[in-house]
């Protein structure tokens, strides 16, 4: 009863600084540029927010490298593997891709089972990185070995997980 009372105050729940209604938008500030929300929504694991991001993004600048690599690393997230690899393909082809659109698309042809392409974009990536990036180096000596292991290799010890590790870089580890 008390609760009910003090809602129907003057002043009530509304009109307080602290009160549970979200503030207003300010339509005075500039907005946040949407491929900087897709990838805080990536680092967060939140892939499908990330997605929407990335879309809204391209509509306002165009599908450029840094779209389609956002979402191809957010598919690759959500464990959809296709269509990372279709976003990836695109946007390694474009003339500006850096990198880590390479690593990427590794990845993910590393979890498809396209070892022997996975090893070479990740050679590549290493190319254009000049071998400064751990995580591009790691990704190729594990491609390296399982490609020279591949005759010898367990079925049952093929195992790798993908450890994300920046924003929109992935790296594999085997399973333990």
């Amino acid at each position: 009863m008390a609760f009910g009372l003090a809602s129907c105050s003057p002043g009530g729940l509304s009109s307080s600084q602290d009160g549970v209604y979200a503030p207003g938008i300010d339509t005075r500030k500039e907005a946040v540029n949407g491929i900087d929300v897709g990838h805080r929504l990536i680092a967060a694991g939140e892939y499908e927010l990330a997605i929407k991001a990335f879309t809204r993004a391209a509509l306002d600048q165009g599908m450029d490298a840094e779209i389609l690599s956002g979402l191809g690393t957010a598919n690759l997230g959500l464990g959809r593997l296709g269509q990372a690899e279709t976003l990836l393909r695109r946007a390694a082809a474009e003339q500006d891709a850096w990198p880590e659109i390479y690593n990427n698309l590794g990845v993910v042809l590393m979890e498809r089972g396209k070892t022997a392409e996975a090893e070479q974009i990740f050679r590549k990536a290493y190319a254009l990185d000049d071998g400064e990036s751990t995580l591009i180096r790691d990704n190729l000596r594990l491609a390296l070995a399982k490609t020279e292991n591949s005759v010898t290799v367990d079925p049952e010890n093929n195992n790798y997980k993908l450890v994300r590790r920046g924003s929109s870089d992935y790296l594999i580890r085997p399973a333990s």
